[in-house]
């Protein structure tokens, strides 16, 4: 059973009103579909006695074709659609389970805020791991630190033992080998306090690589917190609290209430004349007393055919170009909460920018 919009419904009452109207006075004259005449070419025939009965019967008729979008303004295209809005997935990056929990479906969310968070005691263990390791590096340093001032002050007394030498040397005071000895003695200082200040260097990569440890389960265990990316609505809650997800298990979809649109098909004939950007409007069917500001966002570049579930003007026009109409964003904003996607309406574009929209399809809101 297919069920019709609201305009469509209005449209067929307006037509019957208008036929009962014009039935007694038309009703001496044979309408004769079957010969070729019509009703229009009777009332021309007698235009001089029906004459306000025929201007009558064509503002009817004008306003039905209008609302039926068969009558309108030439420039100005009507299609069917409905409004989508962007979806965005929130996931979680590593495994666990989870926990907290805060949101339901149809829950209104801001962006950054905190939704839930994913529990690992693995992860919690690694960190106080990994702290323990910057603990110990540091105590290395300390090690290193003091290591080197020990064989500094060694080296002080080797370099004062091998400066006296020489002197005494020099004089015959002592033999050439105790000098030598002494020299040995010298250069090994030296090097031991190099050894030393190496093993510093060595503490002080230890440090950072324990440090970088603990920033990197850090980032892991910031991560385990889901916050919402955007400002929106949630749509789906795909996990609960307590299960268990792999890493990339989605967890909620949420809507973003800033980025709704409305998807329609037109002719190549249409889309060939549109312009990003140029002004649009939008008719809901439950609410069609309003007409909402959007603009053309998106032109396909290839035609497609015609979804199943898209009616067009025009059945047997199979290939048609895809175009969104951006809602405008201070309305999406001032009306976040009335936003429902998959509702369906009328999009309207204009492929002339000089022609005017009607009074009937000037932005009106809700006030």
């Amino acid at each position: 059973m297919r069920i019709q919009s609201p305009v469509r419904l209005l449209a067929g009452s307006v037509l019957a009103s208008a036929l009962f109207c014009l039935a007694v006075p038309i009703a001496g004259f044979e309408l004769g579909f079957s010969s070729g005449s019509s009703l229009i070419d009777t009332a021309q025939a007698q235009s001089a006695q029906q004459n306000p009965l025929e201007k009558a019967r064509t503002a009817v008729e004008t306003l039905i074709n209008r609302l039926r979008g068969r009558d309108m303004p030439e420039g100005i295209v009507k299609t069917n659609g409905r409004l989508e809005a962007t979806e965005v997935d929130v996931s979680a990056k590593y495994p666990g389970r989870l926990v907290d929990i805060t949101v339901v479906e149809g829950s209104e969310v801001k962006a950054g805020q905190v939704l839930g968070r994913v529990s690992s005691p693995e992860y919690e263990a690694q960190l106080r791991a990994a702290k323990y390791d910057v603990e110990r590096a540091k105590e290395a340093m300390v090690e290193a630190e003091s290591l080197i001032d020990q064989r500094k002050a060694v080296l002080a007394a080797a370099k004062s033992d091998f400066e006296r030498g020489q002197e005494l040397v020099d004089k015959a005071i002592i033999s050439r080998q105790t000098f030598d000895q002494r020299r040995r003695n010298y250069e090994g200082s030296e090097a031991s306090v190099q050894g030393a200040i190496a093993q510093r260097e060595q503490a002080d990569r230890a440090i950072k690589s324990a440090q970088a440890e603990v920033e990197r389960i850090d980032a892991i265990l910031h991560d385990l917190v889901l916050v919402s990316p955007r400002t929106g609505r949630v749509q789906y809650q795909l996990a609960r609290n307590g299960e268990v997800i792999a890493a990339g298990g989605k967890v909620l979809t949420i809507l973003d209430l800033q980025d709704v649109y409305m998807t329609i098909f037109v002719p190549a004939a249409t889309a060939g004349k549109l312009e990003i950007g140029g002004e649009a409007r939008i008719v809901l069917d439950p609410v069609p007393q309003y007409v909402v500001p959007a603009s053309v966002s998106f032109v396909a570049a290839d035609a497609q055919f015609t979804p199943k579930t898209v009616e067009t003007q025009d059945e047997r026009e199979k290939l048609m170009f895809r175009v969104k109409l951006q809602i405008d964003a201070g309305v999406l904003k001032q009306y976040s909460r009335r936003v429902k996607t998959g509702v369906r309406g009328l999009g309207i574009v204009r492929t002339d920018t000089a022609t005017p929209w009607p009074d009937d399809l000037q932005v009106k809101l809700p006030q």
